[in-house]
């Protein structure tokens, strides 16, 4: 049975805002949700959402920090609200890295033996069945490592702190897919921050965008091989978000004391080069970053003061920013304080769970916008699977009013990164209740797996995410 979606089914999306409309606070509702956007009261969750990943089946699955990665992990609908325990591995997944497969599996990496002493395990969670396989251990323990998934759909995993002596694993390691085997690059070895933002390239190496200043290049083929990168224009982003777009990544605040600065890089220049973009209407640390079915990237929570996690400068507004015309907005505040441990996740109807926070508990939903613009195009059909380097129909009757066509990977998020996340541009031309898309060129532009498929209006008003599965080529 095809899933109803809140905000695509009229009875049940204006329940759900004449709820809001008796519950959220009143500082909500000084500017209309059209220009604000509207947050959903405060939910209550038995452990915190430390970890968060979108799964094909468009529920969340979430696991917490310390001793609750001992806990099951939780599954939370969004139509209905509805959590459910989750089978667990058998060992401490905080701390850990993770990345969707191919086939919509997530591959969880490195865990928790205590605060900077990390697990060499590695699982994967299947979620058509709810069940997970243990994989063979990695080459050391990792706490804090970073997965990202390759074009051919194997995994590289970097970084991981090994012991409490603040000793980085150094080794990067490629997770084979097909064997369910580790490639080691022993000759490769490379001290890195933790949770490094990585990012693959459109050239199929992978790029190192922050924290730190110096961006890195890895070529995960053959012995491996690092090479330097751009050196960014600020000095340090430690716990900013990055986000990768159309072949461009944007770093976002971070630092100690924290920066509203922003960098765009594009990875398809002949020399890259970080630039300047607008900055945030705040500093901001400890902050997620979340990109949008109209493009836009949207923040929120984070601290504007020194210091680690500093809930006295906790930052209550969301903002976006809109590359387009360079500018940043300021929307609705939520409710409690979203800084470290805390995640942001885009749900398939558009809106974006936030949640987390040390010791905390709590989740929101946000509704940005453009959820109140107007009607949404609908999207009558569309393949479950494309292949890169080829066009593909889908159907709908809003053809006329489509302008904008995205495709973004599924959310897979934790201390303020999300290592999955990513979104795609796509080419099309209208037809008579119908509209062909070009699939993206190659699997360097787009790592096969689970994408949501949005059409997009003129006035930025989304349909309900398609899950559509990307083959590898």
């Amino acid at each position: 049975m095809k899933r109803c979606h809140v905000l695509a089914c009229p009875r049940v999306f204006g329940a759900w805002l004449s709820a809001l409309c008796l519950l959220v606070a009143p500082v909500a509702w000084s500017q209309p949700a059209s220009t604000t956007g509207l947050w959903s009261p405060v939910m209550h969750w038995p452990i915190s959402a430390t970890h968060a990943s979108l799964l094909p089946d468009g529920t969340v699955m979430f696991f917490g920090e310390f001793e609750e990665g001992m806990l099951p992990p939780m599954r939370w609908d969004p139509d209905t609200d509805e959590l459910t325990e989750l089978p667990h591995p058998g060992y401490n997944i905080f701390c850990s890295g993770h990345s969707f497969l191919a086939d919509g599996r997530l591959l969880v990496t490195g865990g928790h033996v205590e605060s900077h002493v990390g697990l060499a395990d590695a699982s994967l969670f299947d979620p058509f069945t709810a069940s997970w396989v243990r994989l063979p251990e990695m080459n050391a323990g990792r706490w804090y490592p970073t997965n990202t998934t390759l074009s051919n759909g194997d995994v590289l995993v970097l970084s991981g702190e090994v012991n409490g002596s603040g000793d980085i694993n150094q080794v990067p390691q490629r997770y084979l897919a097909d064997s369910q085997m580790w490639r080691t690059f022993d000759g490769a070895t490379r001290d890195l921050p933790y949770y490094p933002r990585m990012f693959l390239a459109p050239d199929g190496r992978l790029f190192f965008a922050s924290p730190w200043r110096g961006a890195l290049w890895f070529d995960p083929e053959g012995e491996g091989a690092w090479t330097k990168g751009p050196s960014s224009n600020f000095g340090g982003r430690s716990y900013g978000p990055a986000v990768y777009m159309d072949g461009k990544v944007l770093i976002i605040g971070g630092g100690d004391p924290p920066t509203d600065t922003v960098e765009e890089i594009d990875l398809t220049a002949a020399t890259p080069r970080w630039r300047h973009v607008a900055r945030m209407s705040i500093r901001r640390r400890q902050h997620n970053a979340t990109l949008l079915p109209d493009g836009s990237v949207l923040v929120t929570g984070g601290s504007s003061s020194s210091g680690f996690d500093t809930a006295a400068g906790r930052v209550s507004h969301a903002e976006t920013w809109t590359p387009a015309t360079n500018t940043w907005k300021r929307l609705a505040d939520s409710a409690g304080y979203r800084g470290y441990h805390s995640i942001a996740l885009l749900l398939p109807d558009g809106r974006v769970l936030t949640a987390g926070g040390r010791h905390d508990h709590t989740a929101e939903v946000f509704a940005p916008p453009y959820l109140f613009k107007g009607p949404r195009p609908v999207l009558t059909s569309a393949p479950d699977t494309v292949t890169p380097g080829t066009t593909f129909d889908v159907a709908t009757p809003d053809a006329s009013r489509v302008s904008r066509v995205t495709l973004i990977a599924l959310g897979s998020v934790t201390h303020a990164f999300d290592q999955n996340q990513r979104l795609l541009t796509l080419e099309f031309t209208r037809g008579e209740g119908t509209l062909e898309l070009r699939a993206p060129t190659t699997n360097h532009h787009a790592p096969p797996g689970y994408y949501q498929l949005f059409l997009v209006d003129a006035a930025g008003v989304p349909s309900v995410g398609h899950m559509v599965r990307v083959l590898t080529r």
